[in-house]
């Protein structure tokens, strides 16, 4: 998922009276920048000024170490990783993981068959080939060569021993479409639990929302994809999660064609349909997942999906740079 998340009117009230306010911090992690926000109502919590700004601290550090532990366990490029020991024994043996991790990949194998294999975390066993920063990107021989190793369907889940093996000698597996969504996920329903009722998590191109604004939606603009600084469209919010998929942020170019970090499970190569994908829906887990996805399937097919689930709703930008919309943000 790619930074294209802007917030805007990111305020703080003070008062001499009271001690609600505004508390925020932005840190590094996932290999993306996170943002935390969130109103703490004295009113609610009868705290004094002393108390209010305690629990605000341990709130975000809260959010902050529940980032941080996701990615030591599920990024593929931590060699002590949940994930990365899964991809060193899984094609020769049963891997026991964590429950939290066993139920992720059950979500992340749910989607891909929604998705037809649209969305598959084993795009990786082409995608660890590829390295934007230096420019470099795997011959058609290497893709031809690791293409029978991505598939979903050899990814081999026992509930009962929570347990996972690869069919595929292969295979590798890799989050980055769905994690970053959990992270958030995970970050609100800690913010929830301590009664915050106004907030923002982003991770990325990831934002989930609690409530609103106190009286007025959350506004979110999705990013122009070919146009520094610039917003395409802004999207009143209230209580729901958005995601979006682009080819602007980890890519390079070379003889004219963009290498991009959205691989095609089909192909092995960029997906080039579209340039930029936003999705909608009250499970940010869901829409992380669903915004790569609907990226894959292309403008017709993408829509079609998005429009067989009611609680979902899509923006895409075409490769002429035209906004489209699924039916229930049409005007």
């Amino acid at each position: 998922m790619q930074r294209i998340i802007f917030f805007l009117f990111s305020y703080f009230f003070f008062s001499s009276v009271v001690f609600s306010q505004w508390y925020q911090d932005t840190f590094k992690v996932m290999g993306t920048l996170s943002h935390v926000e969130f109103w703490l109502d004295d009113y609610q919590h009868r705290l004094t000024q002393v108390d209010n700004q305690q629990q605000a601290r341990t709130l975000l550090l809260a959010v902050k170490e529940e980032m941080f532990r996701i990615d030591q366990q599920m990024s593929p490029y931590k060699q002590q990783s949940e994930l990365s020991r899964i991809n060193r024994l899984a094609s020769s043996q049963a891997v026991k993981i964590s429950q939290e991790l066993f139920d992720l990949l059950t979500v992340a194998q749910d989607i891909s068959r929604l998705s037809e294999g649209a969305f598959d975390i084993t795009y990786a066993s082409v995608g660890y080939q590829y390295n934007y920063r230096e420019r470099k990107k795997p011959s058609q021989s290497d893709i031809t060569k690791a293409l029978p190793a991505i598939n979903y369907q050899s990814i081999i889940l026992d509930r009962k021993q929570k347990t996972i093996r690869f069919k595929h000698a292969d295979v590798r597996i890799d989050l980055g479409g769905i994690a970053k969504g959990y992270a958030v996920k995970r970050c609100l329903e800690i913010l929830k639990k301590a009664g915050i009722e106004h907030a923002l998590v982003s991770a990325g191109g990831d934002t989930g929302l609690l409530g609103d604004r106190r009286g007025r939606p959350w506004l979110v603009g999705i990013k122009h994809p070919r146009a520094d600084h610039k917003t395409a469209v802004h999207i009143p919010l209230v209580d729901e999660a958005i995601s979006t998929s682009g080819d602007y942020e980890r890519y390079f170019i070379e003889d004219g064609v963009r290498y991009h970090h959205i691989i095609n499970p089909k192909t092995g190569d960029s997906a080039r349909a579209v340039v930029s994908v936003s999705v909608i829906g009250k499970d940010p887990t869901y829409v992380d997942a669903l915004s790569t996805t609907v990226f894959v399937k292309g403008l017709k097919e993408g829509l079609a999906l998005i429009e067989k689930l009611p609680e979902f709703e899509t923006i895409i930008i075409d490769k002429n740079q035209r906004l489209h919309f699924s039916s229930g943000l049409q005007p």
